[in-house]
């Protein structure tokens, strides 16, 4: 019989092997898995004296997990969803421990039972269509690159990431327009550009000459693919300008991730089907996307008139009474 393997064999196959290779996971969540142990050893040192190379199985009880996410909501101030995210890496470890080696059931199974924190319905931050229209006009003065940038990552509502390992191949210009995106996990998609936006992009393209024979859609100032934090300087620095003007518009912090979301918004405002919304935003299943329709109060509005619509009954008042009868109620309250 093959000797179980220790933590430190197993969490190196899990990481190295397993995700990427057998789960099929990008680099970039795999990175927010290993983030999780990092945290979780660092616990152990600070916490309870234990060095990162002495770790065991025997230190996941559950008074040391449920440790760990009151460490990480209470002393590094992480939201309640970040403890969760966190919870479920580990828990995804032990889930594939068990299976590797069954005689570490019982070592798990404390920590596998430890339930998530309940967390209060997501807000989502969006900018209205005349917000976004004002960005992109504050950029037209400045660079033809950060218009591009800035349509191009509200037009697709893609995520920063998707933008920043976008290349040039990815673009097919001829009509109609489209940008081929690779999402979590690898899986790619076709999104349609707007004919307007279509306008703009060709025309970056069309004067862009990427340095060293580089493919990437995108470069910072040094000639280097752009990265996350630069498409999010080059937002937040169109979006402080745009504030000093209009500070009731446009908030002081804007992310690349609410173009996303203000993307998503206007579409459901414009009455387009949460399928193809969906769809557009690579999401795996409609219920994710369904939390855009949760968050936003005209289509909570909508929802509310047709059910009432249906369900209550005519009123018996002439217009003129019904009106009177509203001002009194108005006066009253």
């Amino acid at each position: 019989m093959a000797k179980t393997k220790t933590f430190s064999e197993l969490i190196m196959a899990f990481l190295a092997v397993h995700l990427p290779r057998t789960r099929g996971l990008s680099d970039n969540t795999v990175s927010a898995y290993r983030d999780s142990f990092i945290l979780y050893l660092q616990y152990m040192e600070k916490v309870h004296g234990v060095q990162p190379d002495a770790v065991e199985f025997s230190n996941f009880s559950q008074e040391d997990v449920n440790g760990f996410t009151e460490w990480l909501e209470t002393i590094r101030g992480n939201s309640v969803s970040t403890c969760n995210t966190r919870l479920a890496a580990l828990k995804s470890f032990f889930r594939y421990s068990q299976s590797q080696y069954p005689e570490l059931i019982d070592a798990v199974k404390p920590a596998l039972a430890i339930k998530a924190k309940n967390t209060a319905e997501p807000e989502i931050a969006y900018l209205s269509v005349k917000a976004i229209g004002l960005l992109l006009e504050e950029a037209v003065g400045d660079s033809l690159r950060d218009v591009a940038l800035l349509t191009l990552l509200y037009d697709t509502g893609a995520r920063v990431q998707e933008i920043v390992d976008a290349s040039i191949s990815d673009i097919s210009p001829s009509k109609p327009c489209t940008i081929k995106l690779t999402g979590k996990g690898g899986k790619t998609r076709i999104v349609p550009i707007t004919p307007q936006a279509a306008v703009v992009l060709r025309k970056y393209l069309s004067e862009y000459v990427p340095n060293d024979g580089r493919a990437s859609l995108f470069e910072n100032w040094k000639g280097e693919p752009i990265g996350r934090a630069g498409i999010a300087y080059v937002l937040q620095k169109h979006a402080e300008a745009v504030y000093a003007v209009h500070p009731g518009i446009v908030p002081p912090k804007v992310t690349p991730h609410m173009l996303r979301h203000s993307k998503a918004m206007h579409l459901l405002e414009n009455g387009i089907n949460l399928i193809y919304i969906r769809d557009l935003l690579g999401h795996k299943s409609v219920v994710t996307t369904e939390i855009y329709a949760k968050s936003n109060p005209e289509m909570k509005r909508r929802a509310i008139e047709a059910s009432s619509a249906k369900i209550l009954p005519k009123s018996h008042f002439d217009p003129v009474t019904k009106a009177g009868l509203l001002n009194w109620l108005h006066d009253m309250i």
